[in-house]
């Protein structure tokens, strides 16, 4: 049995494999006596899938062994179970979480870093700011703020002032507030600039025989929000591939594994109104495995038998399904069984050697009379129910 198994499983299992060891009865015995197949007795008895509550009273009538005790430890083992595929399908879950986790903090320490970067290329592109600026050291705004009424006053002289290329706020080709914003000193009646806004008549013009400073446009700020776009957008495309690829490596490369190691849910139902464990009824069951629905075990009985040579023939149905299905004991290989529920036909057969039941896919039917078997051995012989 595997390591990982529940401590309840593990002790329901083990009990279940000594019933069948002091039987003496083979596993194709057992699934001639119980009615479950071969491969499900080995699941069962390996602990790689629950045995449904049908087969351990099959199994407690053949082993002549109370059922009351048996599936007392089936209940306590499915809960188990049940708990097991819980924590499994949360530990699932905190992965995919995690890695979408460290998908998204990847994407923001790249972020970070390009905006990091773009900060620092605006820094370069000014002048250095002089002492006493306005704003944080050596930092040239964007867009200058505009000048209160006292800041105007202290900041007419230095319009005045012969100017080198840089100004208060640090802006390469900023000339200052306009004249017209500047409130004139008191007492003081300014006379007309003829000479040019800000500078006094006689006032050698500093900028005349130097070139201008350029201007700052909107070209810088532009290749910054594009730099900016493309990496946000790189980024998205990254977590996109990431969270793709957890979905794809969880739910398609890993199904098949889980599928072979954890079973359906023992109470899963995709109608509520059904008992837990039953998965169809009616016609949605046309064609499907009586056992793998649930409408098997304690929830069906033979409504028709015949015999047929050495084998036993029977029409199994459901009332809780609406279904009714063939089944033959005691055949050999070469054996088929057949059910006609009207224009409904469905076939089984025996293939391996040393099975000795086979049973066909279920047919809806309203009641039992609407079905009817017949069998064909391997022997030529044939028959079929009333």
């Amino acid at each position: 049995m595997p390591n990982e198994l529940d401590p309840q499983i593990k002790e329901f299992t083990s009990q279940l494999r000594r019933l069948v060891d002091r039987s003496g009865l083979s596993i194709a015995a057992l699934a001639d006596r119980t009615g479950y197949s071969r491969t499900s007795w080995e699941r069962y008895l390996g602990g790689r899938l629950l045995a449904p509550k049908g087969a351990i009273v099959a199994l407690a009538e053949v082993t002549g062994t109370s059922p009351v005790h048996l599936t007392t430890m089936w209940e306590l083992a499915e809960r188990a179970w049940s708990r097991a595929e819980m924590r499994h399908d949360r530990t699932m879950e905190q992965i995919r979480i995690s890695q979408a986790r460290a998908a998204l903090g990847e994407f923001g320490a790249a972020e970070a870093e390009a905006t990091s970067g773009t900060k620092t290329a605006h820094r370069g592109a000014g002048t250095t700011a002089p002492p006493g600026v306005a704003g944080p050291a050596a930092i040239a705004p964007t867009i200058p703020p505009q000048p209160t009424a006292s800041d105007a006053d202290g900041r007419e002289n230095a319009d005045r002032a012969p100017a080198s290329g840089a100004n208060s706020w640090g802006v390469a080709g900023y000339q200052g507030p306009s004249p017209a914003s500047a409130r004139p000193a008191t007492g003081a009646r300014p006379a007309p600039p003829p000479d040019g806004p800000g500078r006094t008549p006689g006032t050698p013009n500093p900028d005349d025989g130097q070139p201008q400073a350029p201007r700052p446009t909107g070209r810088a700020t532009g290749k910054g929000d594009k730099r900016r776009l493309t990496m946000f957008l790189t980024g998205v495309v990254g977590v996109l591939v990431v969270v793709a690829a957890v979905f794809f490596f969880t739910h398609q490369g890993g199904g098949k594994n889980e599928g072979a190691a954890k079973s359906p849910s023992p109470t899963a139902s995709t109608d509520p109104s059904l008992p837990a464990g039953v998965k169809c009824s009616g016609s949605s069951c046309t064609g499907k495995d009586a056992e793998a629905m649930g409408c098997s075990g304690d929830l069906a009985a033979t409504a028709k038998t015949a015999t047929v040579g050495t084998a036993a023939l029977e029409v199994r149905y459901s009332k809780t399904c609406g279904t009714a299905w063939g089944r033959i004991t005691g055949g050999a290989k070469g054996d088929q069984v057949r059910l006609s529920a009207g224009k409904a036909r469905q076939t089984g057969d025996i293939t391996t050697a040393g099975d000795t039941i086979a049973y066909t896919p279920m047919v809806a039917v309203k009641d039992a009379a609407e079905a009817k078997a017949c069998a064909t051995l391997a022997s030529g012989r044939t028959g079929c129910t009333n």
